[in-house]
């Protein structure tokens, strides 16, 4: 299951870091939120979010930074790709933030 989402990450951000027109009405991008939280909640341990945590940071300042850009001809298009995975990874620090809250509070 979890491959399948990772898959379908990818797919999404292709399409809509590429191609934002392609889908109308803001399906894609609701889509990638849809699948960063339900890829965290099944995937990722709240208690030891760590390594989960520290790629969402580091791919959201590499997207906020368009470090690609600097590649010729196809860095712009990378750049979108890596904006739309940066999507899928901080709508899972956001499960992250709710488990974590959940299992505070259950003591």
């Amino acid at each position: 299951m979890v491959r399948i989402i990772v898959a379908l990450v990818v797919l999404v951000a292709i399409v809509q870091g590429l191609s934002a027109d392609l889908v109308p009405e803001g399906i894609l991008p609701l889509a990638l939120v849809v699948l960063g939280l339900v890829y965290a909640a099944i995937a990722i341990d709240a208690e030891d979010a760590t390594a989960y945590l520290v790629v969402a940071l580091a791919v959201g300042a590499a997207s906020g930074a368009d470090v690609l850009n600097n590649i010729h001809a196809i860095g712009g298009h990378l750049d979108s790709i890596v904006d739309q995975v940066s999507t899928a990874l901080y709508a899972g620090v956001i499960t992250v933030l709710v488990k974590r809250t959940l299992n505070r509070l259950k003591g």
